[in-house]
Formats: C-alpha cells, structure tokens, sequence
C-alpha cells in the first residue's frame, strides 16, 4: 500500500459543534469492535461525558474542515503510584484517512495532555488483533503490559 500524503491539518479539543462528525466517528469506532451500529446513541453518549467533563476528547481535522479522527481519555487514580492517571480508552481514525498520521496526531496530543495534567501515566487497552494499533502505541513509546491481567465484570451475570 501507498503512504498517503499528510493530509491532516491540526488536532485540536472536541468542540460543541462537532457532535454530528463526532457521533458519526464514534458509532465506527464501536462497530470496528464488532458492536451494531448506533449514531443515536453515540451521540447521547459522547453529550453527556462532554456536558459533565467526564472525559476529555481530541480531534483530528482535515485541511477540508472535517474530522478524521478522535480519542478519548478518562480521568482517573492509581493508589499504588498514589497519583492521577489517564485511560485512553478510545482512539479512531476514518478508515479513508488511515496512514495520514492522524492517529499518531491524537496519540500525541492525549500523551500531551496527560502530562500538562501532572498524570503519573496513562493506560490503554486494545485487542489482540489489532497489530496496527500496537504498532504505533510501540512506536511512541508505549510498554505492553507484561505482568497484570486485565479482567472484566458485569453486573447482569451475578445471579
């Protein structure tokens, strides 16, 4: 495959008039995670972490105005660094716009972020079979994981 010109002109913090692009971005991120699509939802979802500034998200905008991409980090605490830390838990970028470098734009404005913030560090998970995603978080300087198993717990399956 052909690298593709740079086409991504800044990255910024998601703004109240990016809903609608943002929604749209959202809803592709949950079905590359094999969920059904759902722009209704995603964009209740992605309204309320923004009006209550649960979360903070960036964006990556093309020359053209329109966005390629978005990540998502969560505030939180580690009691064993005794410190704030930062989950990034969701990075997307428009399948049309992949290998822009716009994932590496939000990669780097969230790693940016964290550190404005005084973060200790920050955390991410991706699944096993997404190599490319694993790839660029190495190449940033991020360290698999190698000693803690992540583990899971709904609510619904407790009888």
């Amino acid at each position: 495959m052909k690298d593709k010109k740079m086409s991504t002109a800044v990255c910024r913090a998601a703004l109240a008039q990016d809903l609608d692009q943002l929604a749209a971005l959202f809803d592709g991120y949950r079905m590359f995670y094999d969920l059904p699509g759902d722009l209704a939802l995603s964009r209740r979802y992605l309204t309320a972490r923004m009006a209550a500034r649960e979360s903070q998200i960036f964006v990556s905008v093309a020359d053209d105005g329109r966005l390629t991409g978005f990540c998502q980090l969560y505030p939180g605490f580690c009691s064993l660094e005794a410190a704030r830390i930062y989950t990034l838990y969701d990075l997307y970028v428009d399948p049309a716009a992949r290998g822009s470098g716009a994932g590496r734009l939000l990669l780097r404005a969230a790693q940016d972020f964290a550190r404005e913030q005084g973060a200790a560090r920050m955390d991410l998970t991706t699944a096993r079979s997404n190599a490319r995603a694993q790839s660029l978080y190495e190449s940033e300087g991020w360290r698999r994981d190698e000693v803690f198993l992540a583990y899971q717990w709904f609510p619904e399956t407790r009888a």
